[in-house]
């Protein structure tokens, strides 16, 4: 490169960090607006997370963008990071408490890393929060004394079972809930401990959110739901979607949406861990999508397996499906045992029609993904 070429480039750079450095700055100045709309918004009341506003302000954006000459993809890609980054900081300013007279929160499993993420977004919103862990059971009378919720956050395989040996003695008006990822069962038990109001909740994401916001709660009614609105007006205020399911139907799609998708995942590892493959080899040759499908299966592998073999064991029923999609998948294998393209497409057909408009959807929420994940390859 001449020296003319070395210093315009050396010039352009220079102006080009200049630019960088006052987006810096503009953002800070979103993030401390963004700290003063979460402060109005804990005064009023109001949820962290605005479905409305948000599209609204996208849609606004991404015309100003095209107007510009600039990417909307790209403004929206950005805005998003902003907006998931200001839903952190909004949290910490703390949420109205909708229920002050609410006795004491009791979180039974409350040192595991949901019941302290709970734990959290309940002091961040001014109530009082006991923990009752596995080991302070010999204090457990003077815990629950005039609790007004008691939250269970326990292994699957042992929820039912402390349901009905420790808490049948509850205050009359307090609320009894379950964070369990079953819900059919621990439900039945906890109208049979408590004749007070009773309540089954499933988060559908992993302790480590940071932020309710955008994040599911399945809720599954038992009794008395006027008595535990608060809780679920509370949680809307976090941020999360309420999702109303029949304990049973919840339960079956558990088994296609949990412990089918684990186990098949489960064993996907065990055959890399059991062929010996190298992984640095096969990143590099990966695209992003297999890049991405690796990732999710390194994360099961990087968490508990006392957590996945209670999702994975906790229904009867889920062998049935998990033994389906054996048979599906031996059929498959049969067909290209036998050479037969015309089959295969065939099938692939018949199961695109079924998806229907969801298989388009699905491509196009999977590709900012996959950009994404590209993006990071070169830093990894």
């Amino acid at each position: 490169m001449t020296e003319k070429y070395s210093q315009e480039l050396t010039q352009l750079r220079g102006s080009i960090d200049k630019v960088d450095q006052a987006l810096l700055g503009l953002i800070r100045e979103r993030l401390d607006l963004v700290a003063r709309v979460g402060a109005v918004k804990h005064q009023a009341g109001l949820p962290i997370y605005d479905p409305q506003r948000e599209a609204s302000m996208l849609a606004r954006r991404r015309e100003e963008a095209t107007a510009l000459g600039i990417s909307p993809q790209l403004i929206e890609d950005i805005l998003r990071r902003l907006m998931r980054e200001s839903y952190l900081n909004e949290k910490d300013v703390g949420f109205k408490q909708i229920n002050p007279a609410l006795g004491p929160v009791v979180i039974i499993g409350g040192q595991g890393a949901l019941g302290q993420l709970f734990a959290q977004m309940l002091l961040l919103s001014g109530y009082q929060v006991r923990l009752l862990d596995k080991d302070d059971w010999h204090n457990a009378d003077a815990l629950l004394a005039g609790a007004g919720l008691v939250l269970i956050s326990v292994p699957i395989s042992i929820t039912c079972d402390l349901i009905r040996t420790r808490l049948g003695n509850l205050p009359a008006d307090c609320i009894l809930a379950d964070l369990t990822s079953v819900k059919a069962e621990p439900l039945a038990a906890m109208l049979a401990a408590h004749q007070g109001p009773v309540v089954g909740l499933h988060p559908m994401f992993g302790p480590d959110v940071g932020s309710f916001a955008k994040q599911v709660v399945v809720v599954c009614h038992g009794r008395e739901p006027a008595q535990y609105q608060w809780l679920l007006d509370q949680m809307v205020i976090w941020g999360a979607s309420l999702v109303d399911a029949a304990a049973d139907r919840h339960d079956n799609a558990m088994q296609l949406v949990q412990a089918m998708r684990h186990f098949s995942t489960f064993v996907y590892g065990l055959n890399l861990c059991r062929e010996q493959a190298d992984l640095s080899h096969l990143l590099t040759f990966s695209s992003p999508i297999y890049r991405l499908e690796l990732a999710m299966v390194g994360r099961l592998f990087a968490q508990s397996p006392e957590l996945y073999a209670d999702i994975i064991f906790a229904q009867q029923d889920s062998l049935d499906v998990i033994s389906r999609y054996l048979d599906n998948y031996r059929q498959a294998l049969e067909l290209l045992q036998q050479g037969d393209r015309a089959g295969f497409i065939q099938w692939f057909e018949d199961v695109s029609s079924w998806f229907g408009s969801f298989a388009p959807q699905f491509r196009e929420e999977s590709r900012t993904m996959l950009q994404s994940v590209n993006d990071m390859k070169s830093s990894a």
